[in-house]
């Protein structure tokens, strides 16, 4: 759609009335409404769209383009339709104050495409509303299949363009990112399986259980669990792994166990790719938690070394690239083992570990480079797809 049309006037007047809230701030007033999801996104279309070809007013003015995230988009249509989806913080609009009123005694802030004093429509209804903040989920609820999803909003009225640039830096530049492992371990509070929450609890049970490889290993939080202690795995990293044997789709797993659906099992080939997704089902988390185990474990058996090194320069088996690779190759072995189930067996995996004939020196950044370089080769190695003879 251009912009010509989009900036095309109604042809008749349109007015939307909001219970509102008046909040007093310093730099303005702020309006505090709910709206429909129908609503917003049609006072706010034009500017959803037009994002996507040019660059807005605000971000012109503070010398950066932030175009729409296609992909961050396709997410949020699939999220908006689950069983669990909200939006609880509010997002930020900016309508000109000619085209605005406050009720005070009735709560209500009354928008048109007619302006104050005039009699016909001046303004496509559909250019009403700039976002300054939240045009993303604004664009995910074009694909809502609901009947009611009322979106929290804060509107300013009359805010100049300096004003909204500087609302748009303090949402957007200032904010700090919620780390991953701090999401996963929230899933521990859900009352709900999912394929998220099974994940998090094995992670903890094998940082907590002495006997495993993970033992106080595993960074809980994504932070240093205790000053000094060695671990070089993240929450994060860990659950995301693993999860990958589960689920092609963790979220769209946990919304059709929260609707009461049944999820579909593996067969066939993918008896092969999700080789815990049945398990999984199942409800028999302790399994995946054990053929887990055994995996590391029989690493630990045969490079022992490499696996107990603790040295800040020191081998990368035990660490991110290296669980990373290990992981990756899980399928590998469990594909030459030859049985479905998801555990392999300790004795099949230390006899293919052994007959690699890696020694345990050679898992070293030299040979292993951090990052998805080294992390590639030594996948490559671990499934023979390149020869450990390369190795310096």
């Amino acid at each position: 759609m251009s912009n010509l049309l989009l900036d095309l006037v109604d042809p008749s007047p349109i007015t939307y009335e909001f219970d509102c809230l008046k909040s007093i701030q310093p730099i303005g007033d702020l309006y505090i409404a709910s709206i429909p999801f129908d609503l917003i996104t049609k006072i706010t279309y034009f500017d959803v769209r037009r994002v996507i070809q040019d660059e807005r007013d605000v971000e012109r003015y503070l010398g950066i383009q932030r175009p729409l995230n296609q992909k961050r988009v396709s997410d949020l249509e699939a999220y908006v339709n689950f069983y669990d989806a909200s939006f609880p913080t509010a997002i930020i609009i900016a309508i000109e104050e000619e085209h605005a009123s406050y009720d005070k005694d009735k709560k209500k802030l009354i928008v048109s495409n007619v302006k104050k004093g005039d009699e016909n429509p001046s303004i496509a209804m559909s250019n009403l509303a700039r976002v300054i903040d939240g045009q993303h989920r604004i664009a995910g609820l074009f694909n809502f299949h609901g009947d009611k999803f009322d979106v929290p909003v804060s509107i300013f009225v009359g805010a100049d363009v300096s004003d909204q640039a500087h609302i748009f830096s303090t949402v957007n530049l200032e904010q700090t990112k919620v780390n991953r492992s701090l999401v996963y371990d929230l899933y521990a509070l859900s009352k709900s399986r999912s394929p998220q929450k099974t994940c998090h609890n094995i992670a903890v049970a094998l940082d907590k259980d002495k006997k495993s490889p993970f033992y106080t290993r595993i960074k809980r939080l994504g932070i240093t669990t205790v000053p000094g202690r060695f671990e070089p795995i993240s929450q994060a990293g860990f659950v995301e792994m693993l999860m990958r044997y589960i689920s092609r789709d963790p979220k769209g797993d946990r919304d059709l166990i929260l609707k009461g659906k049944s999820l579909e099992r593996a067969t066939d080939s993918d008896l092969w790719k999700l080789p815990f997704r049945n398990q999984f089902i199942d409800e028999k988390d302790i399994e995946i938690g054990e053929a887990i185990f055994t995996y590391f474990d029989a690493v630990r058996t045969v490079w022992p070394e490499a696996w107990e090194s603790r040295k800040k320069e020191g081998l990368v088996l035990n660490r991110t690239n290296g669980f990373r690779a290990l992981m990756r190759a899980y399928s590998h072995y469990y594909n030459l083992q030859g049985v479905p189930g998801g555990s392999i067996s300790f004795e099949l995996l230390v006899k293919s570990f052994s007959d690699l004939k890696i020694p345990d020196e050679k898992f070293n950044t030299a040979n292993f480079p951090p990052g998805s370089t080294g992390e590639g080769r030594l996948f490559r190695i671990l499934v023979g797809d390149e020869s450990q003879s390369t190795l310096i």
